[in-house]
């Protein structure tokens, strides 16, 4: 897709600007992993970056925001994009942006996402 157009996972616009931001704080703070059944990403942060997480809702309404929690003296929030909302919405954004040369090990990890849950990646990218 050409760069200034942009992505509509959920009706919304998401500009070179949003993506980037999307990318770069899962990239730099993101677990891209699963629950031994379906893959999913995480994104735990302080709860300080509350507003940051209900931009994340805006942009990705299929989405869920767990917390606020406390846990051992910390206060934070737990994002997590999983089912329609991974495969159709968010790891498009991400995988529009990472590639191998900007962060092998995250690349990687969602090489190892998909590897390990590939047989629902196969069913929900028909």
């Amino acid at each position: 897709m050409p760069p200034d157009e942009p992505d509509e996972p959920d009706g919304h616009s998401i500009g070179d600007v949003e993506r980037g931001l999307v990318a770069g704080l899962l990239i730099g703070e993101g677990h891209f992993g699963g629950d031994g059944k379906r893959p999913q990403i995480t994104l735990r942060m302080h709860t300080r970056h509350e507003g940051l997480f209900l931009w994340l809702l805006r942009v990705f309404p299929r989405t869920r925001l767990y917390g606020p929690y406390e846990h051992g003296g910390r206060s934070y929030y737990q994002w997590m994009a999983r089912g329609a909302a991974l495969v159709e919405d968010v790891l498009p954004v991400v995988e529009s942006v990472l590639t191998p040369d900007l962060d092998a090990h995250v690349s990687g990890r969602v090489h190892e996402m998909r590897a390990r849950y590939a047989t629902f990646f196969a069913r929900h990218e028909r």
